[in-house]
């Protein structure tokens, strides 16, 4: 995931999804191009056709924030897609380097007391903290129940590789495509956030080995933000739950995310929950959680 390879990528991904009509251009003749020409961009952005070749070959550093909002409004980016051109442009040339968030590793990062305590004061629904991997550094116990099948998986609870390499995703998650559409995005927007994180290089080139399905994904260069929304699952233990979800940042720790998982009052979603709260002390009482 050199920076410039990825810059290169999402821009010729970009151009590549446009037609000449949603531009407002002519169609013209003998298209070799299933979008915008090169030409077509620069002249929408109004620069040089030799100076966005040199962008599109992913040269982004020293470029103005003027050009790059320039080529954001020619290729139709929204604020997810404007905001990873510009992660990539600060990266091409390290003007980020002291903002961006410092890389952990799941395998030496321990939730603080305090922490711990904030998630474990959390009762009705399962809530839980990740880095921008998605590994699982920290949960309540309803989420531990909640995730069980993360848990009782082989592999290091990491949420990417639970949703491409885990068979028990498919079950887990009645709407898969969406989620794994969305996993992807994730990972993307990390990418271009953190293009030296070598945990995340590594985690990339495992899930497009060993998944097509991943690899598809991922060669398709979409970035989205997600924050908010709601989430269908089918529990191995309790069933089908509906449950509304809100990721939320965390200034203490930048980089890593808080997300809670909700059930509208008085639905079978969240008579679910306390079901399934009451499995997990039940659990507790046959054999005590050892957090990571």
């Amino acid at each position: 995931m050199d920076n410039r390879d990825e810059a290169r990528e999402f821009l010729i991904s970009r151009r590549a999804r446009i037609t000449p009509k949603q531009a407002g251009l002519p169609p013209g003749t003998r298209r070799r191009v299933p979008g915008l020409r090169r030409s077509e961009v620069a002249a929408l952005a109004d620069v040089s056709v030799e100076y966005y070749a040199k962008l599109e070959r992913g040269h982004l550093a020293g470029v103005s924030p003027s050009v790059l909002e320039a080529v954001a409004r020619a290729l139709r980016l929204d604020d997810a897609e404007r905001a990873h051109l510009l992660h990539l442009a600060q990266a091409a040339e390290g003007s980020d380097a002291l903002a961006r968030p410092r890389t952990r590793s799941s395998r030496h990062w321990m939730p603080h007391k305090s922490l711990q305590w904030t998630l474990d004061a959390i009762t009705a629904g399962p809530a839980w903290v990740a880095n921008g991997r998605l590994d699982v550094l920290a949960v309540n116990r309803l989420a531990r129940a909640f995730f069980s099948d993360v848990y009782n998986s082989t592999m290091p609870p990491n949420m990417a590789r639970f949703q491409f390499l885990d068979p028990a995703a498919r079950r887990f998650y009645p709407d898969w495509d969406h989620i794994a559409d969305m996993t992807v995005d994730l990972l993307r927007t990390e990418a271009g956030r953190n293009p030296h994180d070598k945990d995340l290089h590594d985690l990339v080139g495992e899930l497009s080995t060993r998944s097509d399905a991943f690899r598809t994904r991922w060669g398709a260069h979409n970035v989205l933000r997600h924050g908010t929304g709601v989430k269908r699952f089918r529990h191995p233990v309790v069933g089908d739950l509906t449950l509304a979800w809100e990721a939320l940042a965390m200034t203490s720790e930048p980089g890593l995310t808080l997300t809670v998982y909700t059930a509208e009052p008085g639905s079978p979603s969240e008579e679910g929950l306390r079901l399934l709260g009451s499995w997990a002390a039940s659990q507790d009482d046959a054999s005590p959680i050892h957090r990571l």
